[in-house]
């Protein structure tokens, strides 16, 4: 009995203590002596979050655990001046781990509205964007009458601002709000007041919001303001329209939009989606047409020839890499390398190799030799496939494009030297 009674003494003393020890870590951390890179940005944010899991063990109470994060957020003035976050470690701090943490300790608070007001200050003194992450989060704090009482006050206080990027500062914070209540009306209210005449960003989240709370009609009204032949948020626009004509049972335009989807990014998803939306049965014919569509193309798309690998057309693939190999940009290696792979394994030897050329010349291009490993290797790819093509057709035959290589680049002793310690593959 008395060693279980010693026990909860420690836990309470450890409780009590839990929120002075996380604010003298807090305090220490903004006392470093000098400006912080790189890695000690990382080793900060891997202390601070230890900091807020240690406070999570050993305090329960709600409302000291909501006020110790609450000074962990004020403290992101001193912090982030302190060091160099461009890598984001320190913002992923405030932003995930202690805004869960506050939602943690909120959801059991019962005192709604001091925690909406303490929310609210946050807000007052914030330059920095990560206290928006606890106005994101109402919903999971907040009762809806707590929320909208706290719209009327950011109302208020937009308002009484005199500066624009001020008032910007709390209509943000209703648009968020407004999106959480489901009040499309109050979303759209607080965006014209931002953008009296909006653009196409606006209109899309405007529509979205409507959308989202089942107002389809209202949403649809809002889409007509952005012109089809937009091509900024093109994809956001056309899959709300998609889902909005949907919901609106109207078919014709539901499958219009399906296929511009699909056209603009012809895909195993896209396409599956158009088959569903189209009811159509006649799936190859489909992808017939489409391969038709694909090599009469005047530009390359990196996209179309991976869809014809994926509809197993892999000589049209081998056409229409070969017909646009002026093209190819090695710079786009997560493109060319895996269709350069694929090309391969489907003995498309002569496609392959222009693939891995272009892999080649864009690490030359760059000269900076950390690359130059990434060269080596695609040479020596090179200087395999040669023998396995049999007719080079009017590209350049391997011999020759090698001695061209080398009078061109002949200057990169570094990349030479690494392909000579390999060794040459002998053809």
């Amino acid at each position: 009995m008395t060693r279980l009674k010693a026990q909860a003494s420690v836990g309470t003393s450890a409780a009590a203590a839990a929120p002075g020890k996380f604010r003298a870590t807090i305090r220490n951390a903004q006392r470093r002596s000098r400006f912080i890179y790189g890695g000690e940005v990382a080793a900060l944010a891997d202390d601070l979050n230890a900091s807020l899991l240690e406070l999570k063990e050993n305090l329960d109470d709600p409302r000291k655990g909501v006020e110790a994060v609450a000074d962990f957020f004020r403290s992101d003035e001193a912090l982030f001046n302190m060091c160099d976050d461009s890598y984001g470690f320190l913002g992923q701090v405030f932003t995930f781990d202690a805004c869960e943490l506050f939602v943690h300790y909120a959801a059991e608070c019962k005192d709604k509205e001091w925690l909406a007001e303490l929310v609210l200050k946050l807000q007052m003194d914030s330059d920095y964007g990560v206290r928006d992450c606890l106005i994101d989060a109402a919903s999971r704090l907040l009762t809806l009458p707590v929320m909208q009482t706290l719209v009327e006050k950011l109302w208020t206080l937009a308002r009484a601002e005199s500066e624009e990027h001020r008032q910007r500062h709390w209509l943000y914070r209703i648009e968020s709000l407004a999106r959480q209540m489901h009040d499309p009306e109050m979303f759209e209210r607080a965006t014209l007041t931002v953008s009296p005449d909006p653009g196409i960003g606006q209109c899309l989240e405007i529509a979205e919001v409507y959308f989202e709370s089942g107002d389809a009609k209202t949403a649809l009204d809002w889409l007509n303001k952005v012109p089809l032949d937009a091509q900024y948020e093109a994809h956001k626009r056309d899959d709300l329209l998609l889902r909005v004509y949907q919901k609106l049972g109207r078919k014709k335009e539901a499958v219009e939009t399906a296929w511009r989807i699909f056209r603009r990014w012809r895909h195993e998803e896209t396409f599956s989606k158009l088959l569903e939306i189209t009811g159509s049965r006649d799936r190859q014919w489909l992808l017939d047409d489409e391969a038709g569509l694909i090599l009469k193309s005047p530009e390359l798309s990196y996209t179309d020839a991976k869809f014809l690998l994926w509809c197993g057309k892999v000589e049209d693939a081998e056409t229409y890499l070969l017909s646009h190999t002026a093209e190819i940009d090695g710079n786009y290696y997560g493109d060319v390398l895996p269709l350069a792979e694929t090309m391969e394994r489907e003995e498309r030897y002569l496609a392959a190799t222009i693939l891995y050329r272009a892999l080649l010349e864009s690490v030359l291009a760059r000269a900076i030799s950390k690359y130059y490993g990434y060269g080596v290797r695609y040479l020596r790819k090179l200087d395999e496939l040669a023998p396995l093509v049999m007719t080079w057709k009017k590209f350049t035959p391997h011999d020759r494009y090698f001695s061209q290589l080398v009078e061109k680049h002949k200057r990169k002793s570094s990349f030479w030297g690494r392909y000579e310690a390999k060794g040459r593959r002998k053809k």
